[in-house]
């Protein structure tokens, strides 16, 4: 209440306040990004960006993600191909991006997921080898660092997600982080209906500001990260405690240089090693008022909107872990005694 007491007293609401201003600095300094912008969602800043590269042809991606990554780029008048995943870490396998590059090629949009770094490394190499663009969608990696940088670093851009369920949120927001300045220049007049300045609007644009009530909430969230990020983490070191080592149950990797932010706590089901299904697991959860998620299931290369338009079956990993994986709930204030009541259910399904 006290953040917002100022939006009253200078009557303004959006166009890239002061609350939007400080926003963007605290922002910038926390994810050790050279230049980032604020938009009204993750979303947009995915699609904003991408029409800023002013691209064509096909962007290679993996369809183990949020469906907003697809929508993204298709609509943008683009052809996403679709890239299997590490059966590890459920990011894009690096292994099999060259197979899919062609000349019609012009970028790569692989998705952090559940705060599990992309082999960013090699998609680097691999995108400077073919002169092709890399935007990294991370929303789910908000403060994750490789070898001590972070992630906003990677690419040439990367998008950044503020939703409500995120580890750090504004209720609806999202950002992209940035090397050149030309680039961030086209995102911000996309943003602001293409006006460069009072008199002139140079291009076409659409209305993805981030308005200063969002920026408030960021502002107050963001003085909190670092203690909801500690407890996230004490929350999944319970669950391993419990977990851990259970035969039929794949939890999340630990990944060498890379600090996560214990956004998600994604578990795969092996239904013969288990004894029960994801599906039967996440009933009887739901019988006690305990929800689980499918996330993601299903895959952005089978949802109704794109059916007949791509082939599931040409990544089978993928649609192997979305069939299996559910993320059980986390959260800072989640309690031990709701996380052991949590893993008893779960492990009284296996038989």
């Amino acid at each position: 209440m006290e953040e917002i007491r100022g939006i009253w007293d200078s009557s303004r609401l959006t166009n890239m306040g002061p609350k939007h201003e400080k926003l963007r600095a605290q922002l910038k300094d926390y994810l050790q990004v050279e230049y980032l912008d604020l938009l009204t969602n993750g979303h947009m800043a995915l699609e904003m960006t991408l029409q800023a590269m002013n691209l064509r042809g096909e962007v290679i991606t993996t369809p183990f993600t949020f469906i907003s990554t697809t929508h993204a780029i298709v609509r943008n008048g683009l052809e996403p191909v679709f890239c299997d995943i590490d059966p590890t870490d459920f990011t894009i396998d690096v292994t099999k991006l060259e197979s899919l590059i062609t000349d019609r090629t012009t970028a790569i949009v692989p998705v952090h997921v559940y705060g599990n770094v992309c082999q960013v490394e090699e998609i680097d190499r691999i995108a400077k080898k073919y002169g092709l663009k890399v935007l990294y969608d991370a929303a789910h990696a908000f403060g994750c660092t490789y070898k001590g940088m972070g992630v906003g670093n990677f690419g040439d851009a990367s998008c950044f997600s503020f939703h409500a369920t995120k580890v750090f949120n504004t209720v609806e927001g999202g950002a992209v982080s940035y090397h050149d300045l030309d680039l961030g220049m086209r995102i911000y007049q996309l943003k602001n209906f293409g006006i460069l300045d009072e008199e002139t609007v140079a291009g076409i644009g659409a209305n993805a500001k981030m308005n200063e009530m969002c920026a408030a909430m960021g502002l107050c969230n963001l003085r909190r990260i670092d203690e909801n990020i500690n407890q996230r983490k004490m929350v999944v070191s319970w669950y391993r405690s419990y977990l851990e080592n259970v035969p039929g149950l794949q939890l999340n990797p630990v990944q060498e240089n890379v600090q996560t932010n214990y956004s998600y706590f994604p578990v795969v089901v092996d239904e013969k090693a288990f004894g029960s299904s994801r599906n039967e697991i996440m009933k009887a959860l739901a019988m006690q008022d305990i929800y689980a998620r499918k996330y993601f299931y299903p895959l952005a290369n089978e949802v109704h909107c794109y059916k007949g338009r791509f082939n599931p079956d040409q990544t089978p990993v993928a649609r192997h872990i979305s069939r299996r994986v559910m993320t059980l709930p986390l959260y800072p204030d989640l309690q031990e005694e709701d996380v052991k009541q949590i893993c008893e259910i779960i492990l009284s399904c296996k038989k």
